[in-house]
């Protein structure tokens, strides 16, 4: 807790490199002396550095990756109105939940290893500075250590206590609509309107939404015209789209790049892509998370599994390395709201089960190589 306190008191919003790399000096110190390991800090010009802590010798053990961001949401001054405190077994604080808990159960996890004299594979922990914001500057470094691990454990936060075994695929997109300006009252047949384009697009993109279990549209934010007595010339579109396959995500790129004007003068145009891969549940994930759940018994608590539509980190590693497991971080809620909170009595068995994935979770792997 003492550790905790510390982390979430060094605020560290996505867009504030000086406050970044603040938190990232220190997490590089606190990581050495915890876990002995090697560390580097990765320089970035605009977003903050990254911290590699490297632990054991990877030439002759097989290797595991951990992967924890240490950015939040929330900016600079939040702590005034969301203090870091503990109370009725609850502890809140900006990034508490999402995801700095998550990083110091990490941390005591592979400390618990050493102090006990387990065996502890190699270790290669990556804490970034930018994954709030689409992992930018970090995607590259995370999907070339996915690729050489055996296997990556994600300590973002559980999905109330289950694990993440499959997450949707993240897509964005900007639909821009050029129509024609007129006085909407002498002329208006002279003009085209893009704002009227642009709604029937909406409804368009909105006819292709699926369950929430399936593959969603969102169109987040509608911007268009710029006077009321004007025939709007412009609007614009910013879509968000979730799709649980890599199949859907094909299928939705092409048809949202497709999109054609209602009016045979206007004029579209679309620009995005997919963000995130899908990371879909494969037998390999399966696997991974019965071990979790029979070490968690062994522990004393049941552990159930969840598809969840949010992305994180967990889908590069999984576009390179079907060996994923997300969600081994904090038990609590309100990820990125003012009731953001960790239960307390939940951070030490996390803490254990991360520990003895470690110890065991290599081996396991041997079949899959």
């Amino acid at each position: 807790m003492a550790d905790l306190r510390q982390f979430v008191i060094r605020e560290s919003p996505s867009d504030d490199k000086a406050c970044l790399d603040i938190l990232a000096k220190y997490l590089a110190e606190y990581g050495e002396w915890m876990t002995g390991g090697r560390v580097e800090l990765i320089h970035q010009d605009v977003m903050g550095d990254h911290v590699v802590i490297r632990v054991g010798d990877a030439s002759h053990s097989p290797t595991v990756l951990i992967v924890g961001h240490f950015d939040t949401v929330w900016p600079v001054g939040t702590l005034e109105v969301m203090p870091f405190s503990v109370e009725s077994g609850v502890v809140r604080g900006p990034g508490v939940f999402d995801m700095k808990a998550g990083l110091v159960q990490g941390f005591w996890a592979i400390r618990a290893i050493r102090e006990t004299g387990g065996r502890i594979p190699s270790i290669v922990f990556l804490l970034n500075s930018d994954e709030e914001v689409g992992s930018p500057t970090s995607r590259k470094l995370i999907e070339q250590e996915a690729k050489r691990a055996d296997v990556s454990l994600i300590l973002e936060p559980s999905c109330d206590g289950a694990l993440k075994t499959a997450r949707k695929g993240v897509g964005n997109f900007t639909v821009e609509v050029t129509g024609r300006a007129a006085h909407a009252g002498n002329d208006p047949g002279k003009g085209i309107s893009a704002v009227d384009e642009a709604c029937r697009l909406t409804l368009e993109l909105h006819s292709y939404n699926g369950p929430e279990n399936e593959a969603t549209v969102n169109v987040g934010v509608f911007n268009g015209g710029t006077r009321r007595n004007v025939v709007a010339a412009a609007a614009r579109l910013e879509v968000d789209i979730r799709v649980p396959s890599q199949a859907d995500a094909e299928r939705l790129t092409k048809v949202i790049l497709g999109l054609r004007p209602h009016h045979a003068e206007a004029r579209v145009r679309v620009s995005g892509g997919i963000s995130r891969p899908p990371m879909e549940r494969t037998a390999s994930i399966g696997r991974l998370f019965l071990q979790a759940r029979s070490l968690a018994a062994e522990l004393g608590f049941d552990l159930q599994e969840a598809s969840v539509g949010g992305g994180s980190d967990g889908n590069f590693c999984a576009s390179v390395n079907p060996l994923v497991l997300d969600g081994l971080g904090a038990v609590g809620d309100g990820a990125h709201a003012l009731s953001e909170h960790v239960v307390v009595d939940q951070l030490a068995p996390r803490s254990a089960l991360v520990a003895r994935l470690l110890e065991t979770v290599c081996e396991s792997t041997k079949s899959e190589m």
